[in-house]
């Protein structure tokens, strides 16, 4: 059974049910604490009664600085909602680490950014190295990832799509939060990586509801495709891929030929007018609620929520 671990302020923690006992651990990052195993099993082993974790202020799991990849267009639901038809080509983009954030922390929304998206995603962390030129079957999951987390991969999509940049749109800080758990795998939970659901609300009105078998290339096959040209180390993370179900959607067919004929200004303009009818997407005051978990609770990631705030009324 995977274990669950807390980080706050304080340390690390090792999560039973509602309670959490603290790792006896000098681990400072992630990758550390992956490789102290031990100490998380002997904590969530021990017979403390352990503090609440209601009463515990979770940060990222995810220590930064640290690789932050993520798979786009990953899930069919996603394709169809996009516009994509036919085969879709792997692709991968960066994300900053400085934008990973906690779990409970405030999504902040760039002054200059106008279409705030939301995308519920599964994070791989690394647990050992992959070099160049590896090649990783699914028997082999288990020597490269030691655990999963939540992600939001929030995004601008007017940056996004006016500059066609990933990088900037999804890289402002407080763009990936992560957590609340990073579940430690054991070997014998890989065989149910694909009955995990992914689902995300907006102030209580679920939007993304979808299981690992909508995947498009699953992990095995993204490590191999990306250790083509990226090393990972241990404590990077892999963002898998969103389901449908996003704000943004591709127009339809006729909408896309005309505005194929357009000036790129005009075309954009026009574009985003109708976007801005688009109740969908984030505003300050939303509150963003993600899960990822099995049916059984073999795996639950916990829960992740986040409130949206606009920069000019949240200093950092």
């Amino acid at each position: 059974m995977s274990t669950n671990v807390l980080r706050t302020a304080d340390g690390w923690w090792a999560l039973r049910g509602d309670r959490a006992v603290p790792v006896d651990t000098k681990a400072a990052t992630t990758a550390e604490l992956i490789a102290d195993r031990d100490a998380v099993r002997e904590a969530a082993l021990s017979g403390e009664a352990g503090t609440p974790v209601a009463d515990l202020v979770a940060l990222s799991p995810v220590t930064t600085p640290c690789r932050v990849i993520a798979q786009m267009v990953n899930y069919r639901s996603h394709a169809r909602d996009s516009g994509f038809t036919g085969d879709i080509p792997p692709a991968f983009f960066r994300k900053a680490s400085g934008s990973v954030s906690g779990p409970g922390e405030a999504v902040v929304r760039p002054s200059h950014v106008k279409f705030l998206d939301y995308e519920i995603e599964l994070g791989l962390v690394m647990g050992a190295p992959l070099p160049v030129g590896t090649v990783v079957e699914e028997r082999d999951l288990p020597s490269y990832i030691a655990g999963l987390v939540i992600i939001n991969d929030v995004s601008a999509r007017d940056v996004q799509l006016t500059k066609t940049q990933f990088y900037e749109s999804k890289s402002y800080p407080t763009f990936t939060p992560t957590g609340p758990h990073l579940a430690l795998l054991e070997p014998e939970d890989f065989a149910h990586l694909l009955d995990l659901r992914l689902r995300l609300s907006v102030n209580g009105e679920l939007r993304q509801d979808r299981t690992l078998a909508d995947m498009i290339v699953r992990p095995a096959q993204a490590l191999t495709l990306l250790a083509r040209f990226q090393t990972l180390d241990p404590g990077d993370l892999l963002l898998t891929g969103t389901p449908g179900g996003t704000a943004l959607k591709a127009p339809p067919k006729a909408v896309e030929k005309i505005g194929a004929l357009l000036p790129p200004a005009v075309k954009w303009k026009t574009f985003f007018k109708s976007q801005a009818r688009n109740p969908h997407y984030l505003h300050t005051g939303d509150v963003i609620t993600a899960t990822i978990s099995t049916p059984d609770g073999r795996i639950d990631l916990g829960e992740q929520r986040t409130p949206v705030a606009d920069a000019n009324r949240h200093p950092r």
